[in-house]
């Protein structure tokens, strides 16, 4: 800025800023956003640790009994037996034809026609729920007692897949009841038959009544022939009818289990028929695994033997649903869980949950899981172990609601999991950052009326949370920006603004991510998040968790974007929020005060981070100073008298002894506005009751505090009212005082104040005083050739002081000569081609100089030089 002549005096006017608007240089923006506007920094709210890994921790906004519990057992019967059977995938047909009844060689006659006696449909319904319960029982074994079972037959009990299924109900009165059904294949939930009703008017209920003499068998279209004899012709056991009531005589059931599958409806040939290989594997490799683990007492070899069944089953290819023999190993298994011993149980979850099970099984695995990683201890056994791959596997679930309470404590271990820095570099690297997201994006396609959501709401905090851990690490921020976490995330908040856990986790992901300059401009380029981010404000102003972290984003998001700046001032309510939110705090802030000063005290608090009501002010200011930047928005900020209200308000009754930061964003605040002379400004409205309370601030043992007095000193001083306030109240002396700092921004600020003194020609004198001159040309010898703004300001300060010179020495005084060399030295070019700066810096160095120092230092220099005697021969190599 170059001083000017009035056109009708001729004379040069002081470097002053003007209060009409025009065309700014670039460079005079930036002088003026260092002078003036500047925006604030903070810390990120601290979350304290939890002392215990919980499902839902310690602060949770909801009841313990309306979330799922923590604490549970889990015990072998826990586990569904039914459930560990294969699944079938073959439904056989129905069968449109009449059974025909087949007795042995020495009684066959086909005249022989058997009565049909009328069917009572009460016995049938006692007759279909005897079946029942009888095929419940045989789902959990032991349906006869042990003596019937031949001893040849030990290893049958290992090898077979699962207990037989009889469908020939003996009686103790040697008649045996046979019923010929139309069936469908098995529900393995409930592992009971299920009678096809359609099938009753081609196949009806035939109970015959067998003697002394012969065996028979119903033999059904599409099966293997029986022989006279009773054997089934591919069958390698006889099965007599009269054997099932002579114990120890021969096998209850045949030996093939393929029989026993066609007999439920439940065959499939994947799964039935076995490889000679995979027989011999089984019976050489398994086999003597599952017996040492039923004989084996001490966990550490059980461990160990554990370890070697998976890496049998691994090698066998025998993990997974289609394994013929896996009810049997999952039995040996389950029956382990019992023994209390965290490494043991971890390597049965590994196994359990890579053989696939769902449904019941699955939930007790994981809260299993859960159990094992909800003690901290067992993260280095957790390492060692791989069982973070199979709790990842069990996210990419396709039933969400089917398994949304075994994906619930699934999520819980693995959030647990996230709370160690090595287990949460490994779920990095394996994928887990856009597992969890595809899981949040199938969680908020949950419509609300749906009957889940509920329920999926725990889910998504135990989701929510771990990718708050995951947030941290670098990898997972690029990973989280990529996979366009910012959108789901807000459509989660979105819909469960009424759940505060759920809020408050994503809020701390964004309070985490929005510290990086990307994702800052990712969230800010997300509209809708300003409406939610006011919503959530005005839902849970009191929960200030909550509402520090959401002004601490809003900081973040205001800091840098003047976009970000506009659009959210712009949302409805955005104001009003904000002065709503200071008021509330502002109260409970004014009543700790006030208890502290009833108790007696008074005295500077022990500790120095503020208090929860401080903290949401400290970061609720920070949001007003970075929204000043922007013109209008600062403007109409400047003309909010409540705004301005409340921030006067902090500098009366907040010592900056107690809580310095506040005292001085609140000061920082009313600097910006007091930037825009507006109709109407609040801060021209209360200059003279600010200017009382900047000087609790220059009284006061913090340097900071000072300085920021002195920057709204800068400002305010612009006013007539104000520089009287400044010599009445002797305001000069400590700003003189100032320039002796030796630090750039301290003199710029002081320079400042003392630019406007000296707008008035009776101030102008002041500027003698405390040696005034001389420190002005000490600031001009130290930062002048690293800093052209401050030498421009300083300069400009020397020709307002000497407007009205007559003599060189009586006007600057000793401090003549050295200031001639200065001007003349700094105003050589080649000064300016610092090459230790990169080539940007250099340049703008350069045009600032160019465009701003030299032309008030060439001028000043020839007013000096014009009323100088002499010049002197004296030259200045070096700063």
């Amino acid at each position: 800025m170059q001083a000017s002549k009035n056109k009708n005096t001729g004379k040069s006017e002081p470097f002053y800023r003007l209060s009409v608007p025009k065309q700014k240089t670039s460079s005079e923006i930036i002088n003026e956003a260092r002078n003036v506007l500047r925006t604030l920094r903070t810390q990120r709210p601290f979350t304290p640790t939890e002392n215990q890994r919980k499902l839902f921790g310690s602060r949770s906004s909801l009841a313990p009994q309306k979330r799922p519990p923590s604490v549970f057992s889990v015990h072998a019967s826990s586990f569904d037996l039914a459930e560990s059977r294969p699944v079938s995938g073959v439904r056989l047909s129905p069968l449109d034809f009449k059974p025909v009844l087949v007795t042995s060689a020495k009684d066959e006659d086909p005249s022989i026609s058997l009565p049909k006696p009328a069917v009572d449909a009460a016995e049938v319904r006692k007759i279909s729920s005897a079946r029942a319960r009888l095929f419940r029982r045989t789902s959990q074994g032991n349906v006869f007692p042990a003596k019937m079972v031949p001893p040849d037959q030990n290893e049958e009990k290992l090898d077979s897949e699962e207990p037989a299924r009889m469908s020939n109900l003996c009686r103790s009165n040697d008649t045996c009841l046979t019923e010929q059904r139309e069936y469908t294949p098995f529900n393995d939930e409930s592992g009971q038959l299920i009678c096809n009703e359609h099938s009753s008017s081609k196949l009806e209920r035939e109970d015959v009544l067998k003697g002394t003499a012969g065996n028979f068998l119903f033999q059904r279209k599409g099966e293997r022939s029986v022989t006279g004899d009773g054997r089934f012709a591919d069958e390698e056991q006889p099965f007599p009818c009269d054997q099932m009531r002579k114990p120890g005589v021969g096998s209850l059931w045949p030996r093939s289990a393929g029989w026993k599958r066609r007999l439920a409806g439940l065959e499939d040939d994947t799964r039935v028929n076995e490889s000679e290989e995979e027989k011999i594997f089984w019976h050489m490799k398994v086999l003597p695994i599952l017996q040492e683990l039923k004989s084996e007492d001490k966990v550490e070899n059980l461990c160990l033997a554990c370890t070697k069944l998976y890496q049998a089953l691994n090698e066998g290819d025998m993990l997974g649903k289609r394994f013929k023999r896996r009810s049997v190993l999952l039995k040996t298994l389950y029956k382990l869980v019992d023994i209390d011993s965290d490494p043991l149980c971890l390597k049965l979850a590994k196994i359990i949950l890579s053989m696939k099970v769902d449904g019941k099984n699955l939930l007790n695995v994981c809260k299993l899981a859960f159990k094992i990683c909800k003690n901290e201890k067992n993260d280095y056994i957790i390492q060692n172990d791989n069982l973070l791959d199979c709790l990842l596997e069990v996210l990419t679930t396709d039933d969400l609601q089917k398994n949304s309470e075994a994906l619930l404590y699934c999520m819980g271990a693995i959030k647990f999991m996230s709370g160690n820095a090595v287990l949460l570099n490994e779920m990095v690297s394996k994928g887990a950052v856009e597992m969890l997201l595809q899981l949040m994006k199938q969680i908020n396609d949950i419509k609300e009326s749906d009957a889940y959501f509920s329920n999926l709401g725990h889910l998504l905090v135990q989701l929510t949370a771990t990718l708050r851990n995951l947030a941290d690490l670098p990898q997972a921020r690029c990973q989280l920006i990529c996979s366009g976490a910012v959108s789901e995330l807000c459509v989660a908040l979105e819909q469960r603004l009424n759940d505060k856990d759920v809020c408050t986790y994503i809020v701390r992901i964004f309070s985490k991510l929005s510290s990086y300059d990307d994702f800052c401009a990712a969230l800010a380029d997300c509209s809708r998040c300003y409406i939610l981010f006011l919503a959530l404000l005005s839902k849970h102003q009191k929960q200030q968790d909550l509402v520090i972290r959401i002004i601490f984003i809003l900081g973040n998001l205001t800091a840098e974007n003047n976009q970000a700046r506009e659009q959210f001032f712009k949302e409805k309510g955005s104001l009003n929020t904000l002065i709503s939110l200071f008021q509330t705090y502002h109260e409970l802030d004014l009543n700790a005060e006030k208890c502290c000063h009833i108790r007696g005290r008074e005295e500077e608090k022990e500790t120095k981070h503020p208090s929860e009501a401080e903290d949401v002010l400290i970061k609720l200011i920070r949001v007003l100073a970075n929204l000043s930047i922007h013109p209008s928005v600062g403007a109409a900020l400047a003309a909010a008298h409540r705004v301005v209200e409340l921030l006067v308000t902090v500098l009366e009754y907040k010592s900056i002894d107690v809580c310095e930061e506040l005292v001085i964003n609140a000061a920082t605040t009313i600097n910006n506005l007091s930037f825009y002379k507006v109709k109407g400004s609040a801060v021209q409205d209360k200059k003279l009751h600010i200017a009382e309370m900047l000087l609790k601030l220059l009284m006061s043992n913090s340097m900071d505090g000072v300085v920021e007095a002195v920057r709204v000193f800068g400002n305010l001083s612009q006013y007539h009212e104000i520089c009287d306030f400044i010599v009445q109240k002797k305001v000069y002396k400590f700003v003189i005082a100032l320039l002796d700092a030796k630090n750039q921004d301290v003199c710029f600020s002081a320079c400042g104040v003392l630019l406007n003194l000296t707008v008035d020609k009776d101030k102008r004198a002041l500027l003698m005083e405390e040696g005034g001159i001389g420190k002005l040309v000490d600031c001009l010898r130290d930062f002048g050739p690293a800093d052209w703004q401050l030498a421009c300001l300083i300069c400009k300060t020397l020709w307002n002081y000497s407007e009205n010179i007559t003599s060189a020495a009586s006007c600057f005084g000793e401090d003549t000569d050295t200031l001639l060399v200065l001007l003349t030295s700094l105003l050589d070019e080649e000064l300016v081609q610092d090459y230790s700066l990169d080539r940007d810096l250099r340049d703008y160095h350069k045009r600032y100089w160019e465009r701003e120092f030299k032309p008030v230092a060439e001028k000043l220099l020839d007013r000096i030089q014009s009323h100088h005697s002499f010049v002197p021969a004296v030259t200045i190599t070096a700063f």
